[in-house]
């Protein structure tokens, strides 16, 4: 339980944990800090960041310890060892932004898979409305080293399918997930050809004939009654899972979407073959652009003026409730 009784540290020592200075290296630790006269630890941020952060500020998960400290077993032990030692903790919480250029953010994710109809668009500070209107119900995400017509067209943003059943477009280092409803424009590229090797008694072909229809009847991305969001929301999952297993258990519907990422992917030396692709992009929850242009145009608050630091609204109370619910746990157990 919470210790109701203040502690006011004498001497704190600050350190800055990240894969080369984990909880286990830091309980090692302990007996050189208690010689030192040190009677409270203060660490950075232990909250799951992005892969390989370095200081622990751009978290992406707040429900979970960062795996690469030792994640909760590691902490726990330390904590034993501090106890031990009466040595006290000051943990630096970050409730009020959150790194999104990490795929292991699923609030941010599932924003821009699903738009304004996200479960989590309400936790950011989103313009679904801005001036352009271009940006209307999309969030611009300036990640392009160039122009978005060029980068297009060197074929640098591909579609991929994932294993989870969806569809995601990459650019370098990025992933981007697609609009769940435009997921139909992918698997009717080639269906018909699909149907002529099969035919359309094929149980294949008719499973993935029954997805197509039931994508069509998801919510659309600009739906904010809570009951077509929580619609939206497990009715795209089940597409997945669909799509995952037929994908899983047919090799001609493998082949078949294979050839229709092809189309999408397009070839450099034809700028019209990319066609598909830019009519695709249109439909998503995000709208991609040149980096340079992110200060006249960006439509979500920040931390100051850095691109991928989403700010969070934690003033709302479901916000503030997901953002310390494990900090809270882990002091109401007695571990922090």
């Amino acid at each position: 339980m919470i210790d109701a009784e203040l502690r006011i540290p004498r001497a704190t020592y600050r350190l800055q944990l990240n894969a080369d200075l984990t909880f286990t290296d830091v309980a090692h630790l302990v007996p050189y800090f208690v010689d030192l006269g040190i009677s409270d630890l203060y660490f950075s941020p232990i909250l799951t960041p992005r892969a390989g952060s370095r200081h622990g500020y751009d978290i992406t998960d707040h429900s979970q310890l960062n795996p690469e400290l030792g994640g909760e077993a590691g902490f726990t032990q330390l904590a034993e060892t501090l106890r031990a030692h009466q040595l006290g903790l000051i943990l630096d919480v970050v409730p009020n932004h959150m790194g999104i250029g990490d795929p292991r953010n699923v609030w941010w994710r599932d924003v821009l898979e699903n738009g304004p109809s996200s479960i989590f668009a309400p936790y950011f500070d989103i313009d679904w409305d801005p001036v352009a209107p271009e940006l209307h119900g999309k969030v611009l995400l300036p990640v392009l080293g160039d122009q978005y017509g060029v980068i297009l067209e060197r074929g640098e943003l591909r579609l991929y399918y994932d294993d989870d059943g969806g569809f995601s477009l990459g650019y370098w280092e990025h992933r981007f997930p697609l609009n769940p409803r435009s997921y139909a424009d992918i698997l009717t590229q080639k269906l018909d050809d699909l149907l002529s090797n099969l035919g359309s008694d094929h149980p294949d072909a008719i499973e993935l004939q029954s997805i197509i229809t039931a994508i069509g009847y998801l919510p659309s991305r600009h739906e904010v009654s809570p009951e077509r969001i929580i619609e939206r929301n497990r009715e795209k999952e089940v597409i997945k899972r669909r799509i995952a297993t037929l994908v899983a258990n047919s090799e001609p519907v493998r082949q078949m979407i294979a050839q229709a990422l092809a189309d999408y992917n397009g070839d450099p030396s034809d700028p019209k073959s990319f066609d598909l692709l830019d009519a695709l992009l249109a439909r998503q929850s995000y709208r991609l652009a040149f980096w340079r242009v992110a200060t006249e145009e960006i439509n979500y608050r920040r931390f100051f003026d850095i691109n991928d630091l989403a700010a969070i609204r934690v003033e709302l109370p479901d916000v503030l409730q997901a953002t310390h619910d494990l900090i809270m746990r882990l002091l109401a157990e007695g571990i922090a």
